[in-house]
């Protein structure tokens, strides 16, 4: 067969879209994992995070749909209607990304046309969200797809020693924290930074992450995590997916054995990714998090555990003292109707 074949043959895959109820993922996470293996190998894309993160926040309206041979698929989705006419990636706020994955060889706006004409009548518009330039690469504009930032975020990359990143931070963060510390000292009390890894233990954790978060300003707004809540059931397993392969931890940090700070964290073969982090909000002569995570950071450089650990936060005042590495996290809208993408482009300028 030849080259024009071959591409006739992969073309013609990427028109053949099926949709599936979303409860129809666990039947489909194989060529998922492929193409998260093929492409970006990223925790946050992995069937251990996207399985618990659908149980606990898809809803019987959403949609997985894949592109071409199941078992080999060009592409494969996790989509919801967002109003009429507009689908976009599924995405709950405890995933960094929209749920997306696409072989490389594949051109993205073929697959954005095909799976828009496949979608239920009238569909002008479909968004894949919150996409990462380094798993992705942004895509060229044309006269139906335009891209949109979203917000900055930050990463760590480990280049040497604990002790030359750290002599790269700032005067002011170095001195503060050796202020804290010695002021810990002279008060008599000791720090102590645990690190879990054990899926047994993880249970536990999410319990006192949850304590710990619902004491704060996060409990009056109603998205502290509990153990009991979707969150808490969320995290909980996901962490113990990862945990089983060795790829999940949980950073504590303890005032005299009370838990003052702790981090949620996944990794992959090449980067940490801190997911979420809460602290003791009472406490206001030092600072739990920042002094966490700079035993956390040495730990992780001494232990050569990845090449990168990831915020995916936005970027924040306090985020430009650990991190000068700062990238756009970007979405992509796909409109079947060339003119509406000019119309809308040109009303929001």
């Amino acid at each position: 067969m030849d080259d024009r074949a071959n591409h006739t043959n992969y073309t013609l895959k990427m028109k053949n879209w099926n949709l599936f109820p979303v409860t129809d993922y666990i039947k489909y996470t194989e060529g998922w994992n492929k193409l998260n293996s093929e492409g970006p190998k990223t925790a946050l894309l992995d069937s251990d995070f996207v399985s618990p993160l659908l149980e606990q926040f898809a809803t019987e309206n959403d949609r997985l749909a894949i592109c071409g041979d199941t078992e080999n698929p060009a592409a494969m989705t996790l989509i919801a209607k967002t109003k009429t006419g507009v689908w976009a990636t599924l995405q709950p706020s405890q995933s960094p990304f929209g749920l997306w994955l696409h072989k490389k060889e594949a051109p993205l706006e073929e697959l954005l046309q095909s799976l828009a004409k496949s979608l239920p009548f009238p569909t002008i518009l479909l968004g894949i969200t919150q996409q990462d330039p380094d798993v992705i690469r942004r895509p060229e504009e044309s006269d139906h797809l335009t891209t949109l930032d979203y917000i900055k975020t930050a990463r760590v990359t480990l280049n040497g020693s604990f002790d030359d990143y750290w002599s790269k931070r700032g005067k002011n963060l170095r001195q503060n924290l050796r202020r804290q510390r010695n002021r810990l000292h002279r008060e008599n009390v000791d720090v102590t930074l645990n690190v879990i890894s054990k899926p047994g233990e993880i249970k536990d954790a999410i319990r006192k992450y949850g304590e710990l978060e619902s004491a704060g300003w996060k409990n009056d707004l109603g998205t502290a995590i509990h153990i009991d809540n979707a969150q808490g059931k969320f995290y909980c397993k996901m962490l113990e997916n990862f945990c089983n392969k060795e790829q999940g931890i949980v950073f504590q940090y303890l005032y005299n054995n009370k838990l003052v700070a702790t981090d949620l964290c996944i990794k992959d073969s090449s980067s940490l990714i801190i997911l979420k982090t809460t602290y003791d909000e009472e406490i206001k002569t030092s600072s739990p998090a920042m002094l966490m995570r700079q035993g956390s950071f040495e730990y992780i450089f001494n232990k050569k555990l990845v090449d990168r650990i990831e915020f995916y936060g936005k970027v924040m005042d306090w985020h430009t003292k650990w991190s000068d590495e700062i990238r756009t996290i970007y979405h992509i809208n796909y409109f079947l109707l060339s003119f509406l993408n000019k119309f809308i482009s040109k009303s929001s300028q």
